[in-house]
């Protein structure tokens, strides 16, 4: 929602003080430079990225202008489902810890946490370091190694919609001139006609300079700035199992484990200790009962 009234403020004082300076807005309407720019921007995502990162890149924008980013509560969910389960590990068998995370659609402790359980990134992520958890052989050095090179891993891929609109806010000013360029061998073979006419070419090329900078720094790149802080903070997810799966490894209790988690959260998003305990005095409760 921000992002849509941020536009309509900067588009709102672009617009209105032209017309405000007694510049005509008709003068502004070139549909074909548009066509242009946006053809041309477009064709160049397309060239530079494969399908995957072309969906992933529409799902970003999605997300960054209708604002889905993690809240308290998403958090709340994930330092949840880490109790419950470093609790059954510390007290159930192997057996019955190792059946959370081998099938956790059917897991009572992932079916409390239904948000969890439908990011199956986040919920392979958890599973997996459980399970190394369980078999016992690995050392926690080389549990943080492994989980640093796959949360790299995971961060290139979430940013890539990212870099991708970052390339194609860079190029809209250079396509930009050239709609523009366009525009004016137009208006050059019409050298013949009236000024007035020759004066309406010239001033619809220039429409392209000034479209090609307007999407570059008024729309793409804001964009640009909210899809990166989105992706960052569906991250932090994956930073929260990280840190408190470390600190029960290390021998943490599992209410202690979920503070390490809770401590990576950002301020403004970050619940408090009292929220996370009654969060997982909840989530324990039910496993019990499920159990």
């Amino acid at each position: 929602m921000n992002f849509v009234i941020g536009l309509v403020v900067a588009l709102g004082s672009i617009l209105g003080g032209f017309t405000a300076l007694g510049g005509h807005l008709a003068v502004i309407w070139q549909p074909w430079e548009f066509v242009i720019i946006g053809g041309s921007a477009f064709g160049t995502l397309i060239i530079a990225n494969t399908g995957k990162v072309l969906k992933d890149t529409g799902s970003a924008v999605v997300e960054a202008v209708l604002d889905k980013s993690p809240k308290p509560r998403d958090f709340l969910d994930v330092l949840g489902v880490l109790f419950a389960l470093m609790r059954e590990l510390k007290t159930k068998s192997r057996a019955e810890a190792e059946s959370h995370v081998d099938n956790p659609t059917e897991s009572a402790i992932f079916q409390q946490f239904p948000k969890i359980l439908a990011q199956k990134e986040l919920t392979g992520f958890i599973c997996d370091y459980c399970r190394l958890i369980i078999i016992g052989n690995a050392r926690t050095h080389e549990i943080e190694a492994l989980m640093d090179e796959e949360l790299n891993t995971i961060s290139r891929d979430k940013m890539k919609p990212y870099l991708a609109l970052s390339a194609v806010a860079e190029a809209l000013p250079a396509l930009g001139i050239v709609a523009a360029v366009l525009g004016v061998i137009k208006a050059m073979g019409a050298l013949d006609q009236s000024p007035e006419l020759l004066g309406h070419l010239i001033g619809a090329a220039l429409v392209g300079t000034f479209a090609g900078i307007l999407l570059s720094y008024g729309v793409i790149t804001p964009l640009c700035a909210k899809i990166k802080v989105t992706r960052e903070k569906k991250l932090r997810a994956y930073i929260i199992v990280k840190q408190s799966l470390l600190a029960f490894m290390n021998g943490a209790m599992p209410q202690i484990a979920v503070e390490h988690g809770r401590k990576t959260v950002p301020l403004s998003e970050r619940p408090s200790i009292d929220d996370v305990e009654n969060e997982t005095l909840s989530a324990g409760s039910k496993t019990a009962e499920a159990a």
